[in-house]
């Protein structure tokens, strides 16, 4: 079953583009300051909702196998690479930067995609 249309991101997009044309142009200082904030959040909620999540399970599933735990995997990679585990030379040195790169492009691509040559 599809979602009827016009979708959350389309909906997000036309709202937002409301407040960038109609609306901000009528404020200034802090209000102003507060639409272009409102506005930047629409969009990171407009390229999240569209974007593929599947990244986020399969990153958990790499921290998971290379910490060996379950339980906050993320926490424990950090702390394994604050104790040195992933250091040049180690085993799954490559692995580990490999997978905190690509999950680094991805959250950019939502919340920052100018970084990345996308906006």
């Amino acid at each position: 079953m599809q979602r009827e249309a016009p979708e959350g991101p389309s909906l997000l997009a036309t709202a937002r583009d409301a407040l960038l044309q109609e609306i901000l142009p009528k404020l200034s200082g802090t209000d102003a300051f507060t639409a272009r904030m409102i506005a930047n959040a629409m969009a990171i909620a407009a390229r999240e909702a569209v974007q593929d999540d599947a990244w986020m399970e399969e990153t958990r599933t790499t921290m998971q196998r290379l910490t060996g735990t379950t339980d906050a995997p993320d926490r424990a990679l950090a702390a394994a690479i604050r104790a040195g585990a992933f250091d040049p030379g180690s085993a799954h040195h490559a692995e580990v930067v490999a997978l905190l790169r690509e999950a680094t492009r991805m959250r950019c691509a939502i919340s920052a995609p100018r970084v990345l040559g996308k906006g």
